[in-house]
């Protein structure tokens, strides 16, 4: 049973579509997309099916990072070394088959030097062989809606029916930097493995634009001779995160160069408004049988608006509505959701959740509360 509570406006800009001029002139495929919302600033093909190079491995680090967060992996778990794994070509960390190395390093060498056969040792560890890992790839994209990708293996090695689009990669990457911590990782520009010993190895980003770029740290570059340049990119300023895609680029120069260009654009022409911050009620809700008899609700995470900076204003209208529910209720609990408008048209709806954790009344306080509710009844 729901219970509509509030109903907001709000002033505020409205949500892009494209922009005028071709941002990514060079590239075959682009698209420049707003991360929290997914909104798109500027698209070019950016469904055209194309060889992603090593920007797959965006793929292979979000199943690592869910992995890790669902306790199957540890930061410190030392990983043994496969003879297949220590045989990949292409970028690579020189591991040696039997050679043991923490997931961390592992994976700084994947985020930080697009290492093959890093993403193999891992790819491993988690699905027993690479073939079984491409396959959790494959189901992890069709459980995200992408209709243009297909992945053969877990590095992005050129391979007959290995291919991606602009778009998909742009959402890979929406989910991936959910997981904040690998940011941590692709926002190094230079570091080192296996350090204090004979055989340091001395990891140098891929993607320079990590180093030059204000407030980029991230996130994947690719080249093969089918794929060409491409560069998956990441930056925030203020509370907004960017996201660009560039593929089959020329050089590199030019890779980088559209790429500041799509994220210059995107900076100067927009920004983001918090409507609801996740730790500010917008309501409360009453909870059977809890201790407390009101408890304040607010969404689950942030609710953020696109704004175009060269727009007139527009009204968003946001309104809540409330489950029927009993204690124990914990934080995180999803006690109702709330519907975000623009011109009277759903555009968002997101969970939401009590602020504090709710314990549920023991026998005596229920049977006062029971006659404390016929006396009010009585008068």
């Amino acid at each position: 049973m729901k219970k509509a509570l509030i109903f907001i406006c709000l002033f505020l800009f409205p949500l892009s579509v494209n922009a005028e001029v071709d941002l990514a002139k060079n590239a075959t495929s682009a698209i420049l997309i707003e991360a929290s919302s997914g909104e798109i600033l500027f698209e070019k093909n950016a469904h055209e099916k194309l060889a992603p190079a090593s920007m797959t491995k965006m793929m292979s680090m979000l199943l690592i990072m869910e992995n890790i967060e669902k306790g199957n992996l540890k930061w410190d778990e030392m990983i043994s070394v496969s003879s297949n794994a220590s045989s990949m070509g292409g970028s690579q960390i020189f591991l040696e088959t039997g050679e043991k190395m923490s997931v961390e390093d592992l994976l700084k060498g994947i985020a930080i030097g697009s290492a093959n056969d890093a993403t193999v040792a891992l790819a491993e560890r988690i699905a027993t062989t690479e073939d079984n890992f491409v396959s959790m790839m494959n189901d992890k994209a069709k459980e995200l809606g992408l209709k243009n990708t297909n992945f053969k293996n877990a590095t992005g090695l050129d391979s007959e029916n290995h291919y991606s689009s602009a778009y998909d990669m742009a959402m890979i990457a929406k989910e991936l930097v959910k997981h904040e911590k690998i940011l941590e990782f692709s926002s190094i520009y230079e570091d080192y493995l296996r350090k204090n010993t004979d055989n340091s190895f001395w990891l140098v980003n891929t993607n320079r634009l990590v180093r030059f770029y204000q407030g980029l740290d991230g996130l994947k570059t690719g080249y093969t001779q089918d794929a060409g340049y491409c560069l998956t990119a990441t930056a925030k300023k203020d509370n907004m995160r960017l996201i660009s895609v560039v593929m089959k680029e020329p050089d590199s120069n030019t890779r980088n160069n559209e790429t500041t260009t799509m994220l210059d654009y995107g900076f100067n022409s927009y920004s983001v408004d918090t409507i609801i911050n996740k730790n500010n009620s917008i309501g409360k809700i009453k909870i059977d049988l809890a201790t407390k008899r009101e408890v304040d609700v607010s969404t689950v995470s942030d609710v953020n608006i696109l704004n175009n900076k060269n727009k007139d204003e527009k009204v968003v209208d946001y309104k809540v509505n409330l489950f029927k529910i009993k204690a124990p209720v914990k934080k995180g609990d999803v006690v109702g959701n709330v519907s975000i408008y623009e011109n009277n048209k759903e555009i968002m709806k997101m969970d939401l959740t009590v602020l504090e954790d709710v314990d549920k009344i023991n026998i005596f306080v229920a049977f006062l509360r029971n006659i404390e509710n016929i006396i009010i009844g009585l008068n």
